[in-house]
């Protein structure tokens, strides 16, 4: 699964570093040592590359690449090298809903689906209370439900976003901060269809194209083709790197596809730092950028916790913030497979710093934003690189000491309860998608989204999933979602529950069976009257859809198994099988409940 089953590989320790730095007021000591700690964050992090830019009012101050873009081809970060920019692209989204408002469009406090019906939420106390500026706080209720994208991506917006109707709240609107990508595929979304143009097009016309930002995009293929782009890594094993696939996050643009480079994003840093304006242009009205980098939504206590004069975590539209030594700051990191970012600025100081890095879920963008921050402010300095090194070996240690609980809970000598080859099949939740099981070889596989999974056998009727690559290497890496499948009255697989959210139950994915196509003079067979005892149930036809009717119930939709076997469709374990031979009318019928099995008589 994308983010916890990737690969490693080897590690290359040079340093290649490219530098336009502009001429200041800022004296050359206070670079040099930046450089110095920058490179020390390089070493110890284990990391391929970064780039950072520093911008002061309207000017770009230090702008500068580390390490590699490409570790196997040594081929070094500029500052217009390329990366993908992940969550740092809401601050984007946000601004264009902004932009709408300005133009008297939409408001912010207009209610969400009345914009855009295509979304609905769990209940309809959801649907008419969830504003816009709730979707751009996160502040509906709706925890994250990131599986959903990761692993069942599409390009179809449209498809995404009706997940959104089975996600159940895990507070009431406005109750509590959850972060949640699926507000921002909506806000793209409203801006597609207000304005009549792609998400990507109103990025590119109201925001690339006038700051400038020449080299930034929002599409996988052109950032994968650019002579000057970073490929994905991953740092395994506290100092292997390994590259990994780029992720394609078209379907779920808006909350995070913009791939840029720090001298770009400078630009953008410019707009925020001066209230709106780009070279005496205005890019945002002043009014949006005050409300966007003002409290709308208390994301956690924020107290100080190592740091006394480091505190409070509160939520603008498409910013966090928070008080950074005795500065006011204003930012937001990004993650995408391979990639993390921070987008920061300091209203007050008219100071704005960006980290961009070619390592996955990696601590270097907080790391450098706060080292810098230390030295522009005339600081003593934090060991900020120090204190991620320290954290980094905690966690290895905690992890290895989990995988050896774990090994140490595993149930030996079990099978599982039926032959490998029954599991084979579909399973669906609606808030999610489809998974796919397949045996092949003595072996099964699922399939969800691009992933491959190898399940492998732990005990009972639970697998552990492997990831299988495309050049078919199996990860062996352990991983906590294990498929736990689960049988019927019947003793048929029903369904398998996934651990996929850690704030959730086991997700369940009930077990779909192949829509299969019986002819319409097969079906015809089986219409007709038959008796159970006093009642009298009719089978009839549809169109081409088989439907049972039993007195004092609703009319029963059925879905083809095979020729002769029937499920309802609403109603899961229940099914009919129709007594026939080949091109003569059923004789019978039986209905396969959890109760038993009950056999009705064609009527004469």
């Amino acid at each position: 699964m994308k983010s916890s089953i990737i690969y490693l590989c080897t590690f290359l320790s040079a340093i290649t570093s490219f530098a336009q730095v502009q001429k200041t007021n800022t004296s050359v000591n206070q670079f040099t040592e930046i450089d110095s700690v920058l490179n020390h964050v390089l070493k110890d992090q284990h990391i391929a590359g970064f780039a950072v830019a520093i911008v002061k009012g309207k000017e770009v101050i230090y702008s500068k690449g580390f390490g590699y873009r490409d570790v196997e081809n040594k081929k070094p970060v500029t500052p217009n090298t390329l990366f993908a920019i992940g969550s740092s692209t809401k601050a984007f989204t946000a601004g264009l809903i902004g932009l709408l408002e300005k133009d008297g469009k939409l408001k912010l406090d207009d209610k969400a689906t009345s914009h855009l019906p295509v979304l609905r939420f769990y209940n309809d106390e959801m649907n008419n209370q969830i504003t816009i500026r709730d979707l751009m706080a996160h502040r509906t209720g709706l925890s994250r439900y990131d599986y959903s994208w990761l692993l069942f991506n599409t390009a179809n917006r449209d498809s995404i976003i009706k997940r959104v109707q089975y996600m159940q709240p895990s507070a009431g609107v406005r109750q509590k901060w959850f972060y949640n990508n699926f507000m921002f595929l909506a806000q793209g979304m409203i801006v597609e269809k207000i304005s009549g143009k792609t998400w990507e097009q109103n990025i590119k016309e109201k925001f690339f194209d006038p700051l400038e930002m020449k080299r930034s995009n929002t599409d996988i293929k052109a950032f994968q083709n650019d002579s000057d782009a970073a490929l994905p890594y991953l740092t395994v094993k506290d100092s292997v790197i390994k590259k990994i696939e780029y992720y394609n996050i078209n379907g779920m643009g808006p909350a995070g596809s913009i791939n840029s480079s720090v001298n770009d994003m400078a630009n953008w840093l410019k707009v925020w730092i001066s209230g709106g304006f780009y070279k005496d242009k205005e890019i945002l009205p002043s009014s949006y950028i005050a409300e966007a980098a003002s409290s709308q939504m208390v994301m956690s206590g924020g107290l100080p916790s190592q740091h006394k004069d480091v505190f409070f975590a509160n939520y603008g539209l498409g910013w966090m913030l928070s008080s950074y030594r005795g500065h006011f700051m204003v930012e937001h990191g990004g993650n995408i497979n391979g990639f993390s970012a921070n987008v920061a600025f300091y209203p007050t100081d008219e100071i704005g710093i960006v980290v961009l890095t070619n390592q996955n879920v990696s601590q270097v963008p907080d790391v450098v934003t706060s080292s810098i921050a230390d030295r522009i402010f005339k600081l003593k300095p934090i060991d900020w690189n120090g204190e991620a090194v320290l954290k980094s070996k905690t966690a290895s240690l905690s992890e290895k000491q989990l995988a050896s609980n774990a090994k140490k809970i595993t149930i030996l000598n079990t099978n599982p309860s039926h032959a490998l080859n029954n599991y084979a099949g579909s399973f669906e939740n609606p808030a999610y998608g489809t998974i796919k099981v397949s045996f092949d070889k003595n072996a099964i596989y699922a399939a969800a989204g691009n992933d491959k999974m190898l399940l492998k056998h732990l005990y009972y009727d639970v697998f552990e999933p492997k990831s299988v690559q495309k050049n078919g290497e199996i990860d062996t890496a352990s991983s906590k979602m294990l498929f736990n499948f689960s049988s019927d009255n019947q003793g048929k697989i029903q369904g398998l529950t996934i651990q996929l959210d850690p704030d959730k139950n086991p997700i369940l994915f009930a077990f779909k069976p192949d829509v299969k196509k019986v002819e319409l003079k097969t079906l015809a067979l089986y219409v007709g009257d038959y008796t159970l005892g006093a009642v009298i149930a009719k089978v009839y036809l549809k169109g081409d859809i088989l439907y049972v009717l039993v007195p004092g119930q609703p009319e029963y939709e059925t879905v083809p198994v095979d020729d002769y076997t029937f499920d309802l469709k609403i109603l899961k374990g229940y099914s009919v099988k129709f007594a026939a031979e080949p091109r003569q009318k059923a004789s019978s019928l039986s209905f396969i409940q959890p109760n038993g099995t009950f056999k009705a008589l064609r009527k004469k």
